[in-house]
């Protein structure tokens, strides 16, 4: 069973085997900017993630998992106490399964694979056996696995520095105001740094966060509150726009 400690050493890259899993709960962990050679599979069993690449961010609720191609520098984030599976794909021993940085969503069937394939011994041997039949299905519920559009762009141009992606993004008006640029240029800025204008983004961060907060178990009120929706049902046809569904049937499919 490899279940890891926080102050336990560990590098995937200096290990012999094509696959690597690892299981481990952390509090308030910030991994920092790094990369692996191997491609990584990320998954919070229990609480979410903040995965950050150099230009998107997202959050890994129970119901997505993320992969990170070789060399994708990376820095992941938890505010509060959660867990966490991880495995690393040898790209030279073992096909990607996908071609580029992918979010999808969690089947019950890849979780409880993911599960076994996490807790198995550094030494396991993945080409015989019961580890490759595991290593066979999870590469193929990975192959028709649904994608999720949860990597939201992050512009990079400096006169954005005080713009918090952790906490509700103002207003176009309030955030003019706040770093002390015109609404035209930030609505400039965010065409062409992420491909959509900044309500959109905004709206697309309400979306990311809004998931996650239901994945954790909050109720729609609390949600619509924390997001800043009037009430409940302003929320629920924000939801419902952006994703053709209730708040509650997109979680309930998905957990």
């Amino acid at each position: 069973m490899v279940w890891l400690a926080p102050s336990d050493p560990f590098d995937a890259d200096q290990l012999a085997r094509p696959v690597v899993g690892i299981a481990s709960r952390m509090v308030q962990h910030d991994s920092g900017w790094h990369s692996h050679a191997r491609g990584q599979l990320l998954f919070a069993y229990a609480g979410s993630i903040r995965i950050m690449l150099p230009d998107a961010t997202s959050i890994l609720p129970p119901i997505r998992m993320v992969w990170i191609p070789p060399g994708t520098p990376h820095r992941v984030t938890i505010r509060s106490e959660v867990e966490y599976r991880s495995i690393y794909l040898d790209e030279m021993r073992v096909a990607a399964p996908f071609a580029g940085t992918a979010i999808v969503a969690m089947t019950p069937l890849l979780r409880e694979v993911f599960e076994r394939m996490s807790l198995q011994p550094f030494d396991t041997d993945w080409s015989a056996g019961a580890a490759q039949n595991l290593l066979a299905v999870c590469l193929d519920e990975l192959a028709t696995a649904r994608h999720e559009p949860m990597l939201l762009p992050v512009p990079s141009d400096p006169r954005l520095a005080r713009l918090d992606i952790e906490e509700l993004p103002p207003g176009l008006e309030d955030l003019s105001c706040r770093i002390g640029v015109t609404t035209r240029t930030i609505s400039r800025i965010f065409r062409r740094e992420t491909g959509m204008s900044y309500q959109a983004w905004r709206q697309s961060w309400r979306l990311l966060r809004a998931v996650d907060l239901l994945a954790s178990g909050l109720g729609v009120t609390r949600v619509a509150s924390d997001l800043g929706f009037s009430s409940d049902s302003a929320f629920i046809a924000f939801f419902r726009q952006m994703t053709g569904e209730t708040p509650k049937r997109y979680i309930d499919k998905r957990g």
